[in-house]
């Protein structure tokens, strides 16, 4: 090209460019920084100028604080707008690179579409796609072809994805995925915060640890100590435990996690389940702690034995572990049921301590004592025996009269069960009883009123089939009439029978069933707390906002939190 054609062209291009500053607004237009070689292809590129690098540098342009370098550039100067071509790059002060093989340019909305080995990095954070919309105006970046985001913790990927510039945000869109060396996510949206690596799902979405699998509907994970919580259709398999509810919290590091509102805990080693409105697991300590309107059921036999508290806890290893219900205890499966202050039961030695004023029904038997033991077979896993000590007293309702009742008392009561029914009873020390004897029509014979030192009652179908008297039986068969109704009953007789728990629904009282469930914020209106942790910081740091000196009244709602008191 003679330099006589290119002072020609130059002047053209100047002319152009003259033009265009009349009719674009003052720092609108885009300016050409470097041109290097200069040329013009009406053909292919009617109205632009096109530019390409030489030897020393590639061509470069300008626009509102954003410097733009590639190999050729095409130039439309009265549209303001620019094609770049060839190893471009993007710079927008020190906080955004934009690098790709091909770049459209609008510097009228500022909004630029680059494709070909797209990445843009802040310095902290690179996305790489085929194809970046990037919206200089709004300062956000979008893609819809699939992409990666990599930082300093974690690796990224979705199908579509907004950066967001100011706020260091990326939003996920479709397969989501989080790759990490100690867990991986993968959900269907994702908000994820690049300075403080926080993460919140919305979708299903799952998290994969070395011990742990979450999954949520809607959740916050904080992806650098492992920590967060889920707040729809929310489940943790942690611990050999599963623990569902409203609301579930989990922390790593601590190795702890609670649940809020209709939980339920399932232990897949022993196949127990605890159900209750809040409940917490730790990890160390290989223990469960339930409350509100808590209840504990396990298999025995084929059939459930459910066990209430206003507090339950579970600790130890599976082989040794031990469940303490306390205070208001019940308990309830379908021949059996009882309650107390507060049930202990031991897994490795079988035994069940029902402590303080307790009570239990064995069918139509009311039993009463200071203390009761219920031994399973540690082998077989079915009741063995029962143990009543001091002030043991059994008492049942005549079946055939319906008006008196049967009674045997002693210092202590021992029995045994055969295929979970209560067939022999023994009462030891300073013995009595009162029962009523028919003959094989039904027809009352008498009354048995003895006192001696021990008695077995021999039990068929839950009701007394034979007495045995033992060591110096002193007593009588009453007729009916020559024994006074007021003899009938044995020192300390009390028939509790409209306390006896008929139904897995009667261990609980009307506290439990009238408790107010925690409002759990989040699962209608989303919380992200960097958003709102943002607002917070712009309004204390905004005059108008801020109120001087003087009271005010402060409505405080608060959020799911990590841990929870009882």
């Amino acid at each position: 090209m003679s330099r006589a054609f290119f002072l020609l062209l130059t002047l053209l291009s100047t002319g152009l460019w003259a033009q265009q500053e009349e009719t674009q607004p003052e720092g609108k237009q885009i300016n050409i920084v470097y041109g290097a070689n200069f040329t013009k292809d009406e053909t292919q590129f009617p109205g632009a100028s096109i530019f390409s690098k030489d030897d020393q540098r590639q061509v470069q342009f300008e626009h509102q604080g954003a410097d733009l370098w590639c190999d050729i550039a095409i130039f439309y100067a009265q549209e303001n707008k620019l094609k770049a071509i060839g190893n471009v790059r993007l710079q927008q002060g020190d906080s955004i690179e934009l690098n790709s093989g091909k770049i459209d340019y609008d510097g009228n909305t500022k909004l630029a579409k680059a494709w070909e080995n797209v990445d843009l990095t802040d310095g902290q954070l690179t996305l790489t796609t085929d194809t970046l919309y990037f919206d200089r105006e709004k300062q956000e970046s979008f893609y819809n072809s699939g992409g990666k985001v990599v930082d300093s913790v974690n690796v990224l990927t979705s199908k579509i994805g907004t950066y967001f510039s100011e706020l260091k945000k990326v939003q996920f869109k479709s397969n989501v995925h989080i790759d990490n060396p100690d867990y991986i996510i993968d959900s269907e949206q994702m908000d994820y915060y690049r300075v403080s690596k926080n993460a919140y799902m919305y979708g299903p979405s799952t998290i994969t640890g070395e011990e742990y699998i979450i999954y949520c509907e809607r959740g916050f994970y904080d992806t650098r100590i492992e920590q967060g919580y889920g707040i729809k259709n929310t489940r943790i398999d942690y611990n050999n435990k599963i623990i569902e509810g409203d609301s579930l919290y989990f922390d790593k590091i601590s190795g702890f996690a609670s649940a809020t509102n209709n939980i339920k805990i399932t232990d897949t080693i022993n196949n127990g389940v605890i159900r209750a409105h809040y409940g917490e697991v730790f990890k160390d300590k290989d223990s469960v702690f339930a409350t509100k309107r808590a209840v504990s059921i396990n298999l025995v036999q084929q059939d459930s034995l459910y066990i209430h508290g206003d507090t339950l806890m579970v600790t130890g290893k599976p082989e040794s572990r031990i469940l303490r219900a306390f205070r208001n205890a019940k308990f309830y499966k379908t021949d059996l049921s009882g309650k107390c202050d507060s049930i202990h039961f031991n897994e490795k030695t079988g035994v069940t301590q029902l402590i303080t004023n307790p009570i239990m029904w064995n069918v139509e038997n009311q039993i009463t004592g200071d203390s009761i033991h219920l031994i399973s077979d540690l082998e077989t896993e079915k009741l063995d025996s029962l143990k009543v000590l001091e002030n043991a007293f059994i008492i049942s309702l005549d079946t055939i009269s319906r008006e008196g009742y049967n009674q045997a008392k002693g210092k202590d009561l021992f029995g045994k069960f055969i295929e979970n029914e209560l067939k022999i009873i023994d009462l030891v020390k300073n013995t009595e009883v009162i029962y009523y004897m028919y003959n094989d029509d039904q027809e009352l014979i008498g009354i048995d009123k003895t006192i001696c030192s021990k008695i077995r009652l021999i039990m068929a179908n839950n009701d007394i089939e034979d007495i045995t008297f033992f060591v110096n039986p002193d007593g009588d068969i009453f007729p009916e009439k020559d024994l006074p109704v007021e003899s009938r009953k044995l020192k300390g007789f009390i028939w509790r029978g409209d306390e006896r728990i008929l139904t897995k629904d009667d261990i609980f009282d009307e506290d439990d069933n009238n408790i107010t469930l925690v409002k759990i914020r989040g699962i209608e209106n989303p919380i992200d707390i960097d958003a709102e942790e943002e607002e917070r910081s712009k309004n204390e740091n905004d005059p108008v906002n801020n109120i001087s000196p003087g009271k005010a009244t402060q409505t405080k709602e608060t959020s799911v939190p990590k841990v929870q008191s009882p």
